[in-house]
């Protein structure tokens, strides 16, 4: 059996391996295991140096493994600290895997149900982090617009019965915008804030990567703050837009139509799941 290490990771993840997508391949977590693996991949963000396993056996690779953004983990730029790694495995597109946060397409196209919020924007954010002045910006939007904020960021209204994803996807169904807001700015950083709006059949406000559109599933599915002249700029499009139903139902229009020829080839880059790809990626080198 052939093996993938998983040295650390956010979560803890403990338990029996578990089989890849290729025969005779699989995920362990066992550190003990570590002398025979065919690859390590080391989670950059929980990453504890220190115990970082001193020499490998001949063909054995290191994988740099982060979701986050290079703002925050500048050390995913710094050549002399990736030195020690034979492959990244991030969100960015020129990884070696890359591993996207973009979800299945049938979650996407789920139709949009009703607006039932008084207020026509939610904002969702409870990770300190502000690269991006995101708070700032919010901050500033509520003095012109009515915004509900359920995340420890600016919390206005809280969550009831929160049982996680699954209440922040209802919740962000019932408005008609999403402060999709990321903590940093940085190409192809294009996290769950923008898919879940979408999935929730919510227009996503977006304050991110200069390339988000690749990552949109049609032209006209998202609203970019960057296209605005400061927030009341924005508040008062977001304004009109909520008053006008079949202006603001363009924006939804794609759930009908589909997925752009585009966003149909990114979600065929990003397939199978990335850690067969990785296996595949060994296989072949």
């Amino acid at each position: 059996m052939r093996t993938i290490l998983l040295w650390n990771d956010d979560w803890g993840i403990v338990g029996p391996p578990r089989p890849l997508g290729i025969p005779g391949w699989e995920i362990v977590h066992d550190r003990r295991m570590a002398p025979l693996a065919d690859a390590i991949a080391f989670h950059i963000p929980t990453l504890d140096e220190a115990a970082m396993p001193h020499g490998r056996h001949p063909g054995q690779r290191f994988v740099a493994w982060s979701m986050e953004s290079v703002v925050n983990y500048p050390c995913l730029d710094d050549p002399a600290y990736m030195a020690r790694f034979d492959l990244s495995m991030t969100y960015r597109r020129s990884s070696d895997i890359w591993v996207p946060y973009i979800p299945r397409p049938e979650i996407l196209l789920v139709p949009p149900g009703t607006k039932s919020e008084a207020a026509p924007a939610v904002y969702i954010a409870s990770n300190p982090r502000n690269r991006s002045g995101r708070d700032d910006y919010v901050a500033e939007l509520m003095r012109h617009l009515p915004v509900d904020s359920y995340g420890t960021q600016l919390r206005n209204r809280t969550l009831e019965g929160d049982d996680g994803r699954r209440t922040k996807l209802l919740t962000i169904a019932r408005y008609r915008f999403t402060l999709a807001f990321e903590n940093s700015i940085a190409p192809d950083y294009v996290t769950e804030k923008f898919f879940d709006a979408l999935i929730a059949g919510s227009v996503p406000v977006v304050l991110g990567a200069p390339n988000v559109r690749d990552f949109a599933p049609s032209a006209h599915s998202y609203i970019d703050k960057a296209d605005f002249d400061g927030p009341a700029a924005l508040a008062a499009y977001l304004r009109g837009l909520a008053a006008d139903e079949t202006a603001y139902a363009e924006y939804l229009a794609w759930k009908r139509s589909g997925l752009s020829p585009e966003f149909g080839a990114m979600l065929s880059a990003g397939r199978p799941d990335p850690w067969t790809r990785l296996a595949r990626l060994l296989i072949a080198t």
